[in-house]
């Protein structure tokens, strides 16, 4: 595991709010969970970017995962991902290494998310998946995140 030296963040401060969230909307959670898996391929090594708590890593399937709070990755690992503390702006992989990556709600938490992107793309490998979830900032829920 790389340990990352950063000032506290809101996801630690907040991780255990942040993963109670689902359990205090499970209807919401699935549907979310359903809308992703329709484009998780079904073989191949994959990986979540910004895998949070591992909620979505775990119902999916997905074993691996990055994530730069360790109290999420500290939750996450209780799910039994397995969690590399790095910036997505920097992945600690070697190229063409996954068969695809799943990012779910990160790329508006990147401070480069050109860099963010081109590194999902280097660790794909050629004809690789790449799923992104995004929020719209202009909807109720963006809007309250921002």
């Amino acid at each position: 595991m790389i340990r990352i030296e950063r000032d506290p963040s809101p996801f630690d401060e907040f991780s255990t709010e942040y993963d109670e969230w689902f359990d205090e909307h499970p209807y919401a959670f699935q549907s979310e969970v359903e809308a992703i898996r329709r484009f998780i391929p079904e073989r191949g090594l994959g990986i979540e970017i910004g895998v949070g708590t591992g909620r979505f890593a775990s119902q999916l399937g997905i074993s691996l995962g990055v994530e730069l709070s360790e109290a999420m990755a500290s939750i996450a690992r209780t799910r039994g991902i397995e969690v590399y503390q790095a910036h997505t702006e920097q992945l600690p992989f070697d190229t063409d290494h996954f068969d695809f990556a799943l990012m779910v709600t990160t790329l508006c938490f990147v401070e480069d998310p050109g860099k963010a992107l081109n590194e999902v793309l280097r660790v794909l490998k050629p004809g690789g998946n790449f799923i992104l979830g995004i929020i719209d900032r202009e909807t109720k829920l963006g809007k309250l995140y921002e």
